[in-house]
């Protein structure tokens, strides 16, 4: 049965298309897996199908009665609100069910026989609704859910406005996860999630029996959980049976069996220009030219589709500095309150360091407080010398303004238009993207512009907070590759092992001194 028909959908950003008539059918049970480079508007079409966007043509049609579920991670959690609150507002649909039951209960001592039956009947069904989602097991559904995605270590009683953006995700995911939707929607869920959670949630949606769309980077994540792709490519929507692996092995016969096409018919294309050029002003063969010209003019062209520019990162090496990096004494971070233990940290010269652990415990504290961006709450950090640090930072601000041309200009004031454009290009950015203000790029995209600052500034450390978020599989390749060759020190906090095995030095586990549960 179809949970979701889309037919012709088009829509665009101006003059900037991002698909056209593309359709699409959700069956029941199916898990999809929707991919593709960044800015092909994997997003947008989320957007589109939940209503929060309207498409410029075409028809989106939900079956009737389906519950859908989007985590959204720019929803907004109420100050005043426990994280239990939150979860437990999942199933305000069932309290409300509970509500017209106590009603239904207070009309029964009135009524006359036909409608006593009536509203049994109705009582009846109620109950069956409410036993099915779970009604009686709300508290142990709560804990059950808050333990596997660490959210009881932090404290179910714990106020929302106190959580880190890791956090705040995993409560929304659990709220989601609680409500049992008939369709899950799911933009990038793993890229706020630490190792162990990642392996829940792996098991959660190969056991789910309910259609779910999931948009994710996280090859292996995705190879786990689908067995539906669907492709968003130069406007297109294509679908291919199986995980992402089966898709990549298709998509390249594909690829190279409309590249051969193209290239026959270019070739025919070319005779017929040239059979026609030679022979359209003799007597003899006009006739034959004629007939070569109509063929040409009926020809159905084969479009060649355009080649996504690939990035290419090269970080730009500043001098050698002294041995160490930094030395920490006795160092406590946090804001308000200690988030670490006393810390006596050193790192020395070519050293690639990876901080792993649980959302919320410090890590990016850790480094603005090495970095010297926010005060330590006791202890001291010495950093070392003849330092040129590149600091790649999680998200960009989301109320600027600039063009991505403007926010490298500010950046590099010396640089002409043609350089600038030059350094984004590289960075895989299409001039539609390099003219367009950061905060409509996607997460991907606005990651490159980032990046693209990080690659022209000569550094000699780097330090990265989980600098592979949003990126499509072609740049996270790539910036593996970049940072294997850069031979400075590299401080990052990364949650995938995948990403940095080849070429971090050393993990440091930052639970074994957090002062946070986890």
């Amino acid at each position: 049965m179809s949970i979701l028909n889309v037919e012709n959908l088009s829509h665009g950003f101006g003059d900037r298309a991002i698909f056209h008539r593309v359709s699409f059918r959700l069956l029941k049970g199916e898990h999809i897996g929707l991919v593709g480079a960044n800015g092909e508007g994997k997003s947008t079409f989320m957007n589109i199908i939940t209503g929060k966007l309207q498409p410029d043509e075409g028809k989106v049609e939900w079956a009737k009665k389906v519950r859908v579920g989007y985590l959204d991670q720019h929803t907004v959690l109420e100050k005043g609100m426990t994280i239990r609150a939150v979860l437990t507002s999942a199933f305000d649909f069932l309290l409300e069910m509970d509500q017209e039951l106590s009603l239904i209960y207070e009309k029964m001592g009135e009524a006359d026989p036909d409608t006593l039956q009536e509203l049994m009947d109705e009582a009846g069904t109620l109950q069956d609704l409410m036993t099915m989602h779970d009604f009686y097991m709300i508290d142990a559904k709560v804990e059950e859910v808050g333990r596997a995605l660490g959210l009881a270590d932090i404290g179910l009683d714990r106020d929302v406005s106190e959580l880190s953006g890791g956090q705040r995700t995993k409560v929304l995911l659990a709220k989601l996860l609680l409500e049992k939707p008939d369709i899950l929607l799911l933009d990038e869920p793993t890229n706020y999630l630490d190792v162990v959670h990642i392996e829940w949630l792996k098991r959660y949606l190969t056991e789910y029996e309910n259609a779910f769309i999931l948009i994710s980077h996280d090859i292996p994540f995705l190879n786990s959980v689908v067995n539906i792709i669907y492709h968003m490519d130069n406007q297109e929507l294509a679908r291919y049976v199986g995980d992402y692996d089966k898709f990549q092995e298709v998509y390249a016969m594909k690829k190279a069996q409309q590249d051969a096409a193209w290239q026959k018919q270019q070739k025919e294309i070319a005779d017929l220009k040239d059979f026609v050029a030679r022979n359209k002003a003799r007597v003899a063969t006009r006739n034959m030219a004629m007939s070569r010209q109509k063929k040409l003019d009926k020809m159905e062209v084969i479009e060649r589709a355009l080649e996504k520019p690939k990035p290419e990162f090269l970080f730009l090496e500043a001098r050698t500095p002294g041995r160490y990096i930094f030395q920490t004494n006795q160092l406590v971070i946090g804001y308000d309150e200690p988030l670490s233990a006393p810390l006596n940290l050193a790192m020395e010269r070519g050293q690639k360091i990876v901080l792993t652990g649980a959302n919320g415990i410090g890590k990016t504290t850790l480094l603005k407080s090495i970095l010297g961006l926010i005060p330590c709450l006791s202890g001291n950090v010495e950093q070392g010398d003849y330092l040129e640090i590149g600091y790649f930072e999680q998200e960009t601000d989301q109320n600027i303004s600039t063009t991505c041309i403007e926010e490298i200009w500010q950046e590099f004031p010396a640089y002409s238009q043609y350089e600038v454009r030059s350094a984004l290009a590289k960075c895989g950015l299409t001039t539609k993207h390099i003219e367009s203000q950061v905060r409509v790029l996607s997460g991907g995209e606005q990651a490159k512009v980032r990046l693209c600052k990080l690659i022209n500034k000569p550094s000699n450390v780097l330090v990265l907070d989980e600098p592979t978020n949003h990126l499509d599989a072609d740049a996270k390749a790539e910036l593996k590759r970049a940072l294997s060759a850069y031979r400075g020190s590299i401080l990052m906090v990364c949650h995938e092992p995948d990403f940095y095995q080849d070429f971090a030095t050393a993990v440091w586990d930052c639970t074994k001194w957090t002062t946070r549960a986890v």
